[in-house]
């Protein structure tokens, strides 16, 4: 690269959705500011890392970006961002080949920085978090030759369950205007996309920290009329914020899609306790139950922890025998990792790495069950699915993902049908996905 000149910029991202919809905002920010996008694993002048943190894993994978980075171009200035940059900026200060490290409060001085000279590198650009109020929004543009939009309309996170680091990497709750959310949406529908997907740290608390407050439910009442054509798809949601008048547009808006995804972690009462999650298994079964009955077709999907400090063999049969119980749809099953400054620190005994992975594998097991007999339950059933760009990657075949969060292949499907919702009679299950044909054209 020249001496004082960058031009190319490949950016990774790892994590969440959140994460996601950051990059996609600074990758606008950067081509705005003139930079190229380069691929990341080619080579560039600068590289730019938005990292994750809720698992040492996470941690790792950075570390492995930022040397493939300085293998790609040794000259190259190579960024670090995101929850990692926020919370172990320390640690990464000491790793070579790093020129900056900006926290998720500076996320948006990522391209005047790069327009900085060089030799300015180590600039550390992290402040409190806890200090942010200002809710950085994300572009309202999604991903080219996409069907589906990821909307970020909330960040941060005032819980503090014991395990997590992500209020101190994210800081408290902060929310998209109501206005913006709304002319988001609108712009998104404008530019073609059939399913939003409304996303956040803690999106339920959506809209609380506003003056005057807005709760979720008013902000989906207002939108969901307005684009009957486009679904909109809740990305997680806690147990306590599922409302009757939640469940109540969940009937009412076909166009709400019927997928909720519950983080329960335990199912053991003393677990929960000292994960300081606010409620109990007792509460999370009924929940579950209720949701069903108000809405047969929804898939509840579920986060699920194992190995958390004091899980012991009973406590991990209460979670597995609450789980075989519930009509789920599918699992996601994380092992307990430790993060620094988490209160979890503290908690003894620990439970030992083999039996977390034992235990994983359990519940992997039983989360590939509830997914098969989830599915099977559709067989010969129409359903709305939204036909997208890729193809299945086994047979060639388009696919699509149902309202309530199915993998459909179809039998035939022109490429004219691509980001249209075609209702579609479910014929077989095999190879973990339903297949099915069209019958609307």
């Amino acid at each position: 690269m020249k001496e004082n000149v960058i031009s190319t910029v490949g950016l990774a991202t790892l994590g969440c959705k959140v994460n996601q919809c950051d990059s996609a905002a600074l990758a606008c920010d950067l081509a705005a500011a003139g930079f190229i996008l380069a691929p990341f694993s080619g080579p560039a002048d600068a590289y730019i890392i938005n990292t994750c943190t809720v698992t040492a894993f996470a941690d790792f994978q950075a570390r492995q970006l930022i040397r493939r980075a300085h293998r790609a171009n040794p000259r190259a200035r190579i960024l670090v961002t995101g929850c990692y940059a926020q919370t172990q900026a320390r640690a990464l200060a000491a790793l070579d080949h790093v020129s900056y490290i900006v926290g998720n409060d500076a996320k948006h001085r990522i391209p005047e920085l790069l327009c900085a000279p060089v030799g300015t590198e180590g600039q550390k650009q992290v402040g409190d978090i806890f200090s942010v109020r200002q809710f950085f929004a994300a572009p309202v543009a999604g991903p080219a030759n996409r069907t589906r939009a990821f909307f970020k309309i909330q960040d941060g996170c005032d819980a503090f369950c014991s395990y997590c680091i992500v209020p101190f990497a994210r800081g408290k709750s902060r929310s998209l205007s109501l206005d913006g959310f709304l002319s988001g949406a609108r712009e998104l529908a404008a530019r073609g996309y059939r399913e939003i997907v409304l996303t956040g740290i803690h999106l339920g608390l959506y809209g609380q920290d506003l003056e005057p407050p807005v709760e979720l439910v008013r902000a989906l009442a207002a939108v969901l009329p307005e684009h009957p054509q486009v679904r909109f798809r809740l990305s997680s949601i806690e147990p306590n914020e599922i409302t009757d008048a939640l469940l109540d547009l969940l009937i009412r808006h076909d166009n709400l899609c019927a997928h909720l995804h519950i983080p329960l972690q335990s199912g053991d009462d003393g677990v929960l306790r000292q994960m300081k999650r606010r409620y109990d298994s007792a509460f999370y079964r009924a929940l579950v139950a209720k949701v069903v009955q108000t809405a047969p077709d929804v898939a509840v999907g579920v986060d699920v922890m194992v190995g958390f400090p004091g899980e012991s063999e009973e406590a991990f049969t209460r979670t597995l025998e609450l789980l075989r119980d519930l009509p789920l749809a599918y699992l996601h099953v994380f092992p307990y990792s430790e993060r620094p400054g988490t209160a979890a620190l503290a908690i003894e005994p620990k439970v030992l790495p083999a039996v977390k992975k034992e235990r994983a594998a359990i519940l992997r097991r039983l989360g590939m069950e509830k997914r098969e007999g989830f599915a099977r339950r559709f067989l010969g059933r129409t359903l709305p699915v939204l036909v997208e760009q890729a193809r299945d990657k086994k047979t060639g075949l388009a696919r699509g993902f149902s309202h309530n969060y199915l993998p459909v292949v179809l039998d035939k499907a022109p490429g004219s049908l691509v980001n249209s919702i075609r209702s579609v009679k479910i014929e077989e299950y095999r190879e973990n996905r339903l297949t099915g044909r069209l019958i609307d054209g």
